[in-house]
């Protein structure tokens, strides 16, 4: 195990250019950062951890002119980048990129898929594994503050440290079970910059409660949120903090005409109607103007008969027992809200492709068209063949 002693901080460009050239001959690395975002659109980097089999390192992006030396090594495509939960850290580098890391494993997807539970934190695995318990006292820290203590670091220094000791113990289960392929389609789809993008046109699907507005007011929240994401962005501050979500439904469904009018809506905050009046009441104007086929669609709701919703049951059962055979976490195959899609007719989902295919999407098709039937023996829930059990009765 490694010891704290050889932990590194590097907050100069002469150390950063020596762990440069440390990392360059590594194949693998595990990767982990700290950030700050309840004051900002866009989330402030406050730390860069980096951890081999060799070394531990925590990069003071607050303290470096350049941090392009590190990034170059991040984005070499010849190695791995091993990090856990990599979605909000991916989105840091793509922003300071423009691009995505690539190849990355994720430890976390690769945990469900032996059998840990789905969204297992850092912690409960480090804890699985090794035997460890994480020190949980600087969770809440400020880590744009300066100095960092010698206990912050060592906190942020931990969340790489384990890393990179359980990443080796998870390629050597997942090899056990030939299971390293499986993940090559979830890993890849971590890279895509899609994932990271929020164009202004489509933001009003992030807005809470846009599905209960009606067709013609959802053609104003789409203008409305599609200014508040530019403004956020331009600003730099979060969303909220330009207009809250309760307040560009309430916006949409009354389409004030004047400032007079957004003075008198109770969520909106008398500043923000004085900030930003002229500029809401024209994109309510332009939302009310949009041609009806520009009108944003609602995705439309899924209803079930009563007999569907028996055969979804029986579908999760399956689900369940195809998991438990296979030692993976049935929510890391489908949910319910999947599998009720599939039973609606839907045939273009996960479930069906791939490896998840594999395991059960094959099994649901063939419960689904009659083919297998579900019994259970000796307390367990066991697929029949129905062919079989036709030509034997």
């Amino acid at each position: 195990m490694m010891h704290n002693s050889e932990d590194l901080y590097i907050d100069t460009p002469q150390a950063l250019a020596e762990l440069v050239e440390a990392l360059a001959g590594e194949s693998w690395l595990a990767l982990d950062t700290e950030f700050l975002r309840e004051r900002t659109y866009y989330a402030q980097l406050c730390l860069i951890q980096v951890a081999t089999p060799n070394l531990v390192a925590c990069v003071d992006p607050l303290r470096l002119p350049n941090l392009a030396p590190l990034l170059g090594v991040i984005h070499d495509q010849a190695k791995t980048k091993v990090l856990h939960s990599a979605h909000q850290d991916l989105e840091i580098f793509y922003y300071l990129s423009g691009s995505v890391p690539a190849p990355i494993f994720d430890t976390q997807l690769a945990a469900a898929l032996l059998g840990f539970a789905e969204q297992i934190g850092y912690a409960a695995l480090v804890e699985d594994l090794l035997g460890v318990n994480l020190d949980k006292t600087h969770a809440r820290t400020d880590w744009s503050r300066r100095p960092l203590s010698a206990e912050q670091i060592r906190y942020a220094a931990d969340d790489v440290r384990f890393l990179a000791q359980i990443y080796p113990m998870l390629v050597e289960k997942l090899d056990a079970k030939q299971r390293r392929d499986w993940l090559a389609d979830d890993f890849t789809a971590l890279s895509s910059p899609q994932r990271y993008e929020t164009p202004a046109p489509e933001a009003w699907r992030r807005v809470s409660g846009a599905s209960q507005l009606k067709a013609h007011q959802r053609a104003v929240l789409k203008m409305l949120a599609a200014w508040r994401e530019q403004t956020a962005q331009q600003r730099n501050k979060p969303r909220r903090w330009i207009v809250a979500d309760d307040a560009l439904l309430e916006l949409a469904r009354r389409t004030p005409k004047s400032v007079a009018d957004l003075e008198k809506l109770r969520s909106l905050p008398p500043d923000a109607a004085r900030k930003y009046g002229p500029e809401l009441v024209e994109h309510i104007a332009a939302g009310q103007a949009l041609p009806q086929d520009q009108w944003p669609s609602s995705p439309p709701k899924l209803r079930l008969t009563q007999a569907q919703e028996a055969v979804v049951d029986a579908a999760m059962a399956l689900l369940k027992t195809c998991a438990l055979e296979q030692g993976v976490s049935p929510p890391s195959l489908a949910s319910r809200r999947d599998v009720e899609r599939i039973v609606a007719g839907e045939r273009d989902h996960p479930l069906l492709q791939g490896w998840r295919r594999a395991v059960a999407g094959r099994q649901l098709l063939a419960l689904l068209e009659g083919n297998v039937g579900l019994v259970v023996e000796q307390g367990s829930v066991m697929l029949i063949d129905k062919a079989e059990t036709d030509v034997s009765g």
